[in-house]
């Protein structure tokens, strides 16, 4: 069995900028004379980037070399609605293409996932687009105790009668299914341990992760869970509300990790963060940012290959404001889906970029 991919959504676009800071790029604080992150709260990566030193958290990961971090993550003619561009993203679609299965499913297109409980992926938060699709059995399940009880009160369609219908048959025989999928899942849940450390409970992110690392130490067969964290969209005084989500994000990962350690799984799962879109590179007369385009995502996990990954974008060669991108989004679903699950996909580029992530 590959490995468990552990996505978290960070809604809303997350300001790339002030999360890893070019602090040593005069321009960064021309851009930004209000709301840059002061070089006394950037944690030095290298001699030109840092993390916010909210994301202290974080630097356990990156010094055991668990923790890489992509740098200019982005796609050609970008989108700036939230809709539009998180579709994009979960899809793995061009800008100007629209698709309806997400790019997950897309990755088991004509594959098998592992047999097991009937479930191949599990979504903990609202946003299933990821793996939707024909090809994998989704179940959204945002509360554990509440889907433990619907489990429980499932009734048994084996003893109902299709009359002949072949309609009727197919929609009985997909419920038995869901039904045994989320019998079987539900009994694995009940056993797990639960996790060594306990997860903060500021924001739903660390119930969602508590959730994750049952279904993970379960060993549920899995191939991807999918959690998120909300309120990324900072268009007024942005610093303070920023700080916050960053420093949630941090110390929630930081449990994450240490509980798969302890769990002897932190080899098995990798996980990666993402969002719709970056920030625009100039703070607006609101103390905040509008819309952008490219920013970085972290991926972590036991089997990862820590450090910088992809070049920063250029502060003095933007486009309308906006910053380069100088990854593919695609390039980085293409190393996960080869790296976590074995599968080759380009997802519709002529060649994706060669990424050491995994």
């Amino acid at each position: 069995m590959g490995r468990i991919l552990l996505l978290i959504e960070l809604k809303g676009g997350n300001d790339g900028l002030n999360t890893v800071i070019p602090y040593a790029d005069p321009k960064y604080r021309e851009f930004r004379p209000g709301i840059g992150v002061a070089r006394d709260h950037t944690i030095q990566l290298d001699e030109k980037v840092g993390l916010h030193n909210k994301l202290e958290p974080l630097m356990e990961s990156w010094k055991a070399g668990d923790l890489a971090i992509v740098q200019g993550v982005g796609y050609p003619y970008p989108n700036r609605s939230h809709f539009r561009s998180i579709e994009i993203w979960d899809t793995a679609s061009a800008s100007n293409q629209t698709l309806s299965e997400g790019w997950i499913a897309q990755a088991f297109r004509g594959a098998t996932p592992p047999k097991g409980v009937g479930v191949d992926s599990i979504v903990v938060d609202t946003n299933a687009l990821p793996s939707t699709g024909p090809e994998l059995r989704t179940i959204v399940m945002q509360d554990a105790e509440n889907f433990l009880r619907q489990a429980h009160a499932l009734r048994d369609t084996g003893g109902m009668k299709d009359g002949g219908n072949p309609a009727l048959r197919h929609l009985l025989a997909v419920r038995q299914e869901i039904n045994a999928a989320a019998k079987g899942l539900a009994d694995k849940l009940r056993d797990a341990a639960a996790p060594k450390e306990a997860y903060p409970q500021e924001v739903l992110l660390g119930r969602q992760l508590d959730l994750a690392t049952r279904i993970v130490t379960a060993r549920v067969p899995v191939v991807a869970i999918k959690a998120a964290l909300g309120g990324f969209d900072t268009h007024a005084n942005q610093v303070q509300p920023h700080e916050r989500l960053l420093g949630f994000l941090a110390s929630n990962l930081a449990t994450l990790r240490k509980n798969l350690i302890a769990a002897n799984l932190w080899n098995d799962v990798v996980v990666m963060t993402y969002s719709e879109f970056g920030r625009r590179v100039r703070q607006n007369a609101s103390a905040g940012t509008d819309h952008g385009t490219a920013a970085p995502l972290f991926v972590m996990g036991g089997g990862v290959k820590g450090g910088l990954h992809g070049a920063y974008p250029s502060l003095g060669d933007l486009t309308d404001g906006d910053l380069r991108h100088t990854v593919d989004f695609r390039s980085v679903f293409a190393t996960m889906a080869q790296g976590c699950w074995g599968q080759q996909r380009d997802f519709g580029l002529r060649q994706p970029q060669r990424l050491s992530l995994l």
